[in-house]
């Protein structure tokens, strides 16, 4: 999932939409390789304003268990919970 700012917005779209599957306005899904997602993190970090955008990175272990990367600017002002 992405909060960037509106010029880079389609952009970062393109790069998600290389890798994953759109689901839902700023949000994408789906399995992704190792390699696959080594380039994506790439091609981000390239494109967005780390001190202005936020990319964050879900990686589901199971189904009680995952792991958030974030790249770019971390809020963490808000509650770590999925509804």
């Amino acid at each position: 999932m992405y909060d960037v700012e509106e010029k880079r917005c389609h952009k970062v779209f393109k790069i998600c939409k290389k890798y994953l599957i759109h689901y839902q306005k700023s949000i994408f899904r789906g399995n992704i390789t190792p390699s696959n997602l080594v380039k994506l993190r790439s091609e981000i970090k390239k494109t967005i304003k780390k001190e202005k955008d936020t990319v964050a990175i879900i990686k589901m272990v199971s189904s009680n268990y995952y792991d958030e990367e974030v790249i770019g600017l971390r809020n963490d002002s808000y509650e770590d919970f999925f509804l």
